[in-house]
């Protein structure tokens, strides 16, 4: 009890002094930004903003209450309500992305519209056909026969046939906004459009104006009309679907950061289409993006500038050629040694996480083992008292936090995780009844984006940067961009070659032998 207690005591004093800590360090942020905000500009606005989990990129940009880091140690998390200056400008961006937003979104809307309104059109054609002579001139009309009437269930069928293909094939949600139309499915609707007006126009002279009394051949008419139409969707299949299936270019996405790269094979697509396919396997093969992971590599460079610099203490009348020569010499020796610098961190750092896996992996067979000795002890108990996997995850979870907070941390992934994502998969691996060594797979080998938070990857807008208009086809050599907030995706297209096999002929005789033996042998 006493030592509960005191670690209570300890874990109270420890948040609330990192707490304090924090707190000053926000007010001195806000002091800065406002001065300098108010040398920029003499408006200025304070925004409350309710607490929120960190993204990945840099919290103190998006204003938002960061999560405790100590939660390892105090299994606490320290939530509250941040300030964060912004100046007018910031308020211009805003309301800007926000009018981007609204004209994306009535573009949608407006291509949905008038899609929905050509495919009522094109469904009720060949219905009014066979109606308007039933309503207008039905006492002229002749007696319609078997093959008539035979005729009305062909159209029936065809019709269903063709709702459930366009239904399909045009009406599936979006998958992402374009910045342009796709104009292959612009050319369809045109050509439907375009279609089913000349029926209607000849429809109007040859058979209304004269009030034709051959209903058979009405019902005919009707007939090429429905075939005419599942010809024009068969079109469609092949041109929005079948005509980019075979690979022709290979695309090679490098992030700008860390520069990893990833390559595909894409088939005739235009340069918007290609880069939402590319935006796709993005989130699935690319590593979460974590900013943490580069701040040794600038610590470094800022440790190589600054042995650069050469300062003249004497001032410029005592500028001594000799002595500013000896100055540069010393310095170009200390940056020759900066690769021995690089290489002892590494090794100390492959040291320091080796050996944080090793008590993480300990620190969580141990819980796992605890774990099953709890479900045998709750086998003998009534069904009243079983623990659910979540309360199991809450009481196991301290003894594995420590651990799995400084490994974390060794591995700059500290902000990829939160406190309450660990539970919930930890409560995940014990509904399954997973191994500890597939608990840990999240942590030890970090997976693709998906794998994280939707909240701490999810881009809301992708911008598409390209010197050829976006709605042109791939070609060999064509380079484009995708930006998002903290990186951008550098896309090269590269024709995949023709590749021409030729035929060699090999006489089966040839693999013939004859295998002749002494008659004498040795004794």
């Amino acid at each position: 009890m006493d030592t509960e207690s005191t670690y209570s005591e300890y874990s109270h004093y420890s948040s609330r002094s990192r707490g304090s800590h924090r707190h000053g360090e926000r007010s001195r942020d806000r002091h800065k930004s406002r001065s300098k905000d108010g040398s920029r500009s003499e408006k200025s606005v304070t925004i409350n903003a309710p607490p929120a989990e960190p993204l990945l990129g840099d919290e103190s940009i998006h204003g938002e209450e960061v999560q405790d880091d100590n939660w390892g140690e105090t299994t606490t998390a320290v939530t509250g309500t941040s300030e964060h200056s912004i100046s007018q400008e910031d308020i211009a961006r805003i309301s800007k992305d926000m009018e981007d937003s609204v004209g994306l979104d009535c573009k949608r809307y407006l291509g949905l519209t008038v899609a929905a309104v050509l495919g009522l059109l094109v469904f009720l054609t060949p219905i009014a056909f066979l109606i308007l002579p039933q309503v207008l001139w039905r006492d002229k009309l002749e007696p319609c026969g078997t093959a008539c009437e035979g005729l009305f269930i062909s159209v029936a069928f065809k019709l269903l046939i063709l709702l459930l293909g366009t239904w399909a094939l045009f009406f599936r949600p979006p998958r992402a906004g374009m910045p342009r139309v796709f104009v292959f499915r612009v050319l369809l609707m045109v050509l439907i459009f375009l279609f089913v007006v000349s029926y209607w126009l000849f429809y109007g002279v040859r058979i209304l104006e004269t009030k034709d009394s051959n209903y058979q051949g009405i019902v005919q008419y009707a007939v090429s009309l429905v075939d005419a139409l599942l010809f024009i969707h068969y079109l469609a299949i092949v041109l929005l679907e079948m005509r980019q299936l075979q690979p022709m270019f290979s695309v090679k996405a490098t992030r700008s950061t860390d520069g990893e790269t990833y390559f595909y094979n894409l088939g005739h697509l235009s340069i918007q289409r290609a880069a939402v396919v590319i935006l796709e396997n993005y989130y699935k093969d690319f590593s979460v993006h974590n900013p943490a992971l580069l701040t040794a590599s600038k610590s470094r460079a800022a440790k190589h500038m600054a042995g650069l610099k050469v300062y003249n203490v004497d001032g410029p009348e005592n500028n001594a050629p000799g002595q500013s020569r000896a100055m540069i010499t010393a310095a170009a020796r200390r940056r020759d040694t900066s690769h021995n610098d690089l290489y002892y961190e590494e090794a100390d750092h492959d040291r320091r996480v080796k050996k944080r896996k090793s008590r993480l992996v300990v620190a969580v067979e141990e819980a796992f083992t605890h774990i099953k000795r709890m479900q045998e002890e709750e086998q003998k108990k009534a069904p009243g008292e079983v623990m659910d996997p979540r309360e199991a995850a809450q009481a196991i979870f301290p003894s594995m936090a420590r651990a799995l907070q400084k490994y974390l941390r060794t591995t700059r992934q500290h902000h990829c995780h939160t406190m309450e994502s660990i539970q919930q998969h930890l409560a995940f691996c014990i509904t399954n009844n997973m191994t500890p060594k597939a608990f840990l797979e999240s942590y030890l080998n970090p997976g693709p984006t998906l794998q994280y938070s939707q909240n701490r990857w999810f881009a809301r807008q992708w911008t598409l940067v390209s010197e050829k208009a976006v709605t042109n086809g791939l070609n060999d050599g064509v380079v484009f961009v995708l930006k998002c907030t903290d990186f951008s995706l550098v896309v090269t297209v590269k024709k995949i070659p023709f590749i021409k096999l030729s035929e060699e002929f090999i006489d089966p005789k040839s693999h013939k032998f004859v295998l002749r033996l002494q008659s004498e042998t040795s004794v």
